[in-house]
């Protein structure tokens, strides 16, 4: 499952340097999440960077994402396979 940002977003800055597959971005309102990078931080650390740092808790699972933990260590291999080339 990949995360969300919420229309709470008060776009304070602090969640896209946290970010250790640059998922978050900002969009045209608030800021953003591309759930194709977005691997909750698996392959990282033990808790996605991001809700830990928000001071509005409001980047929540996304319920449109369901993936496994496998899944996502998947998805981080890839990726970091990716930024190697």
């Amino acid at each position: 499952m990949a995360l969300m940002i919420t229309d709470d977003c008060i776009n304070c800055d602090v969640c896209e340097p946290e970010c250790p597959n640059e998922a978050i971005y900002m969009g045209p309102q608030i800021y953003e999440i591309d759930p194709n990078k977005c691997t909750e931080c698996v392959g990282h650390f033990d808790e996605p960077q991001c809700q830990q740092v928000c001071p509005v808790a409001c980047i929540p699972f996304d319920p449109a994402w369901r993936e496994s933990k496998e899944q996502l260590m998947v998805k981080y291999e890839t990726l970091q396979a990716g930024a190697k080339a």
